[in-house]
């Protein structure tokens, strides 16, 4: 096993857990913690993949600033620990065997997409690729993404503002 191999999987293992726990955990701050080591091991993923740039904004912008935005607003509403209710444990007895078929379809279809796939052609650079469809031929659509998120946390700005 090389020693890339092994950085991989301590790195997926890693994103999973903290996915996992994302699911798991009853307080909202604590899911936001685990979704900050599920994006510091994306990163490392990157790392791995040659991405150097995408890792360092992987880290910069999601885990550091986006998830900062997310915990303030937590913190805002002042989201206490999730209440366990009759439907949320309905939902795990039919949730937990449709994520086990889920995973499994995924995997069949990963194993087969994976053995009967050619080397792809050497072309643009992916990265290249997509800055030049995001900021040319789709700039409209994301700026309005980003407009709506904007407004998305305004809105939950003035639900949270208490009355004096």
């Amino acid at each position: 096993m090389s020693a890339e191999l092994a950085v991989f999987l301590v790195l997926a293992a890693l994103a999973v857990a903290g996915a996992v726990s994302l699911i798991v955990q009853r307080h909202p701050i604590h899911s936001a913690l685990s979704l900050i080591v599920v994006m510091v091991s994306l990163a490392g993923l990157y790392l791995l993949l040659g991405a150097e740039f995408i890792s360092a904004v992987q880290i910069i912008v999601y885990a550091g600033a986006i998830m900062v935005l997310f915990v303030f607003v937590i913190m805002l509403l002042n989201a206490g620990i999730e209440e366990r209710t009759n439907l949320s444990r309905m939902a795990r007895y039919v949730g937990l065997p449709l994520g086990v078929l889920l995973m499994a379809l995924l995997a069949y279809a990963i194993g087969r997409g994976a053995s009967s796939q050619a080397p792809a052609a050497a072309g643009p650079a992916p990265t290249k690729t997509l800055a030049m469809m995001l900021f040319q031929d789709f700039v409209f659509p994301f700026e309005l993404t980003s407009i709506l998120i904007l407004i998305a946390i305004l809105g939950a700005l003035v639900l949270a503002k208490r009355e004096s």
